[in-house]
């Protein structure tokens, strides 16, 4: 086990020396980074498989030569609408867009946008889809295979409300539930239940119909300085980093980590409401919120008591970094074990630069914990990376290390270690001006503790191909 720790921290640090290399930048007759940077083609072209609404392209409204990457955004911004030189302000202060996530978590300013847009009404409108179909294959005897679909819709709608205020609404869609109740394959993966009865194990739970369902209202006070309100049923409350799917190393792998459940389950919550405030490049925010995860009916909306609390520190200290930490006391998260309560912990950094010739280069690294009023203590480590030497080609890589009780043959027996690596690729195509076409496909290395060897045949592998497809 003490192998598989040292590959995970060694591919933690390999992004940093990996962003030297292909960081074009860097090089004679490039800008530093200190600098403006060069302003990019009118067209982007970049495929970023992802689905998070930051990504969206604003070519649309004549601001496509925009360049976000290391300026200073805070003198220009119009709450609630353009900057000065016509790019899209975030529904929650006076700061670009590109730096919303999932819920009201942050991304480096840096990231490039994709979407279609619209004005109606004094509306301005944003939509955008990715749908995958994906076969995967988990060797051993507790793998399987099964091709699935995946993906997420996403529309949002945002205008100002008199000379300082912004309300914004939001709904994301998911055609997971068509995969079945049980979800896929994902060898070490634990997580909900598929009937009410028994706990999923060693698969990926689908998520729900209804993603986000969500309204937000934020207040400018100052150039610097917003207040905001965001309720959600369902929502996001203020946790963890950006939600897998949202984060740009992230974006072209469609599978879970199996660290989800430690850092971004609950990026799906049945009710939620946030308070934040954000002054210039920093935001500290709090929720309370149900703890309860989605249960096995992903068709539905669900109620309840808001019983949990949640509390986050984001700090963007230039536009290519997003770091942040938060704390979390979840009140009975797991439908099976409803008397259990969990404090959370996580901490996170996301890196994105771009690159020459239109390409892009991402990496997180991220530390969660889990304590249960049991008294059990649950740590999880992730690193992600992604590369894409220009907008026809993506790599990716995926390594996560976990301390689990779930695996074993006695469900919260024993805590045992368990990692994974995994990496792979996409050829991007682009068939018209929003739509996007990626092949790819990746290889997952498994690991496990040698009390967990026996019930998995030694270290399995596992393999998935897919097919995306992306609006945007």
């Amino acid at each position: 086990m003490k192998c598989s720790l040292l590959i995970a921290s060694a591919i933690l640090i390999a992004p940093s020396a990996m962003a030297q290399v292909t960081d074009h930048s860097a090089h004679e007759g490039h800008t530093p980074e200190t600098e403006q940077p060069a302003t990019p083609p009118a067209e982007d072209h970049s495929v970023h498989t992802g689905m998070d609404h930051s990504q969206m392209d604003h070519s649309q409204m004549d601001h496509s030569q925009m360049d976000h990457g290391d300026m200073d955004h805070s003198d220009h911004l119009d709450h609630g609408g353009m900057d000065q030189g016509g790019a899209m302000t975030s529904a929650f202060g006076a700061y670009p867009m590109t730096r919303d996530g999932s819920g009201t978590s942050w991304v480096p300013d840096a990231l490039r946008h994709g979407g279609v847009h619209a004005e109606a009404g004094g509306w301005m409108l944003m939509g955008h889809a990715t749908l995958d179909g994906v076969y995967s294959w988990q060797d051993g005897p507790r793998g399987e295979e099964k091709a699935f679909a995946a993906g997420m819709i996403m529309g949002s709608a945002q205008r100002k409300v008199g000379d300082a205020g912004t309300l914004q609404l939001r709904a994301m869609l998911s055609p997971d539930p068509l995969m079945g109740k049980s979800g896929y394959p994902l060898l070490l993966a634990a997580g909900e239940t598929a009937d009410g009865v028994e706990p999923l194990i060693d698969r990926q739970h689908p998520h729900d119909l209804f993603m986000e369902l969500s309204a937000s209202y934020s207040h400018r006070v100052s150039a610097q300085d917003s207040l905001f309100g965001y309720a959600g049923l369902p929502g996001e409350p203020a946790f963890g980093p950006p939600a897998f799917m949202h984060r740009p190393a992230a974006m072209a792998i469609p599978e879970a980590p199996i660290t989800h459940h430690w850092l971004d389950s609950t990026h799906i919550t049945f009710g939620v409401v946030t308070a934040g405030w954000v002054h210039d490049r920093f935001k500290i925010e709090a929720s309370r919120f149900r703890g309860r995860e989605p249960d096995e009916s992903r068709y539905d909306i669900e109620t309840g008591k808001l019983d949990s609390t949640s509390v986050r520190l984001s700090w963007n200290p230039t536009d290519n970094w997003a770091l942040q930490a938060s704390w979390a006391d979840v009140a009975s998260p797991e439908q099976l074990e409803p008397d259990v309560d969990a404090t959370k912990y996580s901490a996170s950094a996301l890196y994105t630069r771009k690159l020459a010739n239109g390409g892009e280069f991402s990496f997180t690294a991220a530390f969660g914990r889990k304590k249960t009023s049991e008294n059990v203590t649950l740590d999880a480590w992730l690193g992600e990376a992604s590369w894409s030497p220009n907008p026809d080609w993506t790599i990716f890589a995926r390594t996560e290390a976990i301390e689990t009780d779930e695996l074993g043959p006695i469900h919260h027996g024993p805590v045992e270690n368990a990692a994974r690596l995994g990496f792979g690729g996409a050829r991007n195509f682009r068939i018209a001006d929003h739509v996007n076409l990626s092949l790819g496909a990746s290889l997952t290395q498994n690991w496990v503790s040698n009390a967990l060897s026996p019930l998995y045949d030694g270290d399995p592998v596992g393999g998935l191909a897919f097919v995306r497809l992306k609006i945007e």
